[in-house]
């Protein structure tokens, strides 16, 4: 896929792809320079959506840029509603703050406006696609990788669930304001582009053990954006327009790839399931959570280390008969998940995720394709970076490196590892390692270091 601009315009050529998958081309005009904002009304216009909008914001974003969009879209001649999420915390993708947009839209509401980073998009997104309108939006910060995406991450009475949603037909990125982000949500997003290493591997696999479709031109492009930020990791730390620029394209990039297959197989798996779980345990006991992007590179470097284990392991000398001999029945597995994960959300994966309990021809299959396949496994997965070099990335960006950094305790790390195979039926090394029988022992291996 060829990138370039036109004026301060992202325009994205070239999707050409034999992969058999079926493809959406973009259809999204994005915008990325230094002090674009003051031309958003006229971006909008280009798109004749109509004239009245309703514009979300909550009460940090409106400050920083809401207000500014709002007057400048009025100015313009579009009437502008606004739904303000006012939280004295965080705000959260929940049903309360559904809610609240459902109600502050008119029945002959044209299109929505989001002014804010991942809450907020993913919000609007979702209501967006429910009710049958475009929207637009202005991001804030280079937190994450969900602006382009067609998927909203949303929280369902504390249970973690993704929803089918919309793409904004128009983004726009004023690098004059998302530079001064909090530098916390500038890590935040170089983690969730790092992850990406992970869930090209994990696809990998799926492909090789269950013959899965997989896309090279996306898996590539995720990476690619891995390997962009990485490159200006140091214009990163130090905020300089070219820095933040790289990020800012390295996020939207992978996020295009979910527009283009409709899912988000090339941007997350067992890095993104460990990052899911930490939420949602933290939640549950009403404690603060660690901000989703960073939960996501902590929890990269982890896996990386679970794959090496994985991959030095001796798969002759798995034994099927002894793997039968301590294979779970579904009532034990429903049991695990719900010591796990709690009875909400416990049943609510097991509900959404029924391919998960194998019977024992699957997984006899599963274990002689892995053994069987091992050395392609391991070629194919030449292109990873060591755990180490995964830590000195997020050493350039002065990231947080442990669990322990993050908050998340000793025992919460060790059920992350356990269960970052149970989240979704999308297939991963650590389903691997559990299928051989090599789950728990490796698991310890990681968490001796």
């Amino acid at each position: 896929m060829e990138i370039k601009y036109e004026g301060e315009k992202l325009v994205l050529s070239g999707m050409d792809c034999k992969c058999g998958m079926n493809h959406v081309e973009p259809d999204m005009d994005i915008y990325i320079g230094n002090g674009i904002l003051k031309n958003c009304a006229s971006y909008f216009k280009k798109r004749n959506f109509g004239k009245k909008a309703l514009l979300v914001a909550d009460n940090i974003t409106y400050g920083i840029a809401g207000k500014k969009v709002e007057t400048l879209m009025k100015e313009a001649g579009f009437d502008v509603s606004l739904c303000l999420l006012e939280r004295e915390h965080e705000l959260e993708p929940d049903e309360s703050a559904l809610g609240e947009i459902l109600f502050a839209l008119d029945k002959d509401t044209d299109f929505l406006v989001s002014v804010g980073s991942g809450s907020i998009t993913d919000l609007t997104r979702y209501v967006a696609f429910n009710t049958k309108r475009p929207f637009v939006s202005v991001g804030t910060a280079a937190s994450m990788d969900g602006y382009t995406s067609v998927v909203a991450p949303l929280l369902n009475k504390g249970v973690k669930v993704n929803r089918p949603s919309t793409h904004p037909k128009v983004l726009v990125c004023d690098i004059d304001i998302i530079k001064n982000a909090p530098y916390d949500m500038m890590y935040s997003g170089f983690g969730d582009v790092l992850g990406k290493y992970i869930a090209k591997a994990d696809w990998i696999a799926g492909r090789i053990i269950n013959g899965e479709q997989y896309c090279p031109m996306c898996a590539d492009l995720a990476v690619e954006a891995v390997e962009k930020c990485i490159a200006n990791a140091d214009g990163i730390r130090n905020r300089t327009d070219e820095g933040i620029k790289s990020l800012i394209e390295a996020l939207i990039l992978a996020g295009i790839t979910i527009l283009i297959i409709g899912n988000t197989r090339p941007v997350a798996s067992a890095e993104h399931n460990m990052a899911h779980y930490w939420e949602m345990m933290k939640l549950l006991k009403k404690e603060k959570a660690p901000a989703h992007g960073t939960s996501v590179g902590v929890a990269t470097a982890y896996a990386m280390k679970f794959f090496e284990h994985f991959l030095q392991s001796d798969f002759t000398k798995v034994d099927k008969a002894a793997v039968r001999s301590k294979a779970k029945t579904r009532q034990q597995r429903e049991k695990e998940m719900i010591e796990y994960y709690g009875v909400k959300a416990g049943t609510s994966i097991m509900k959404e995720n029924p391919e998960d309990f194998l019977d024992w021809s699957e997984q006899e299959r599963r274990i002689d394709a892995i053994v069987n396949n091992i050395d392609k496994i391991r070629e194919e997965l030449k292109f990873l970076p060591s755990s180490k070099e995964v830590i000195e990335i997020l050493k350039k960006v002065a990231s947080p490196l442990t669990a322990e950094e993050i908050g998340v305790e000793d025992e919460l790390l060790k059920k992350a590892l356990m269960c970052a195979k149970d989240y979704r039926s999308r297939y991963t090394l650590f389903k691997s390692a559990d299928e051989v029988g090599l789950l728990e022992e490796i698991v310890e291996k990681v968490l001796k270091g």
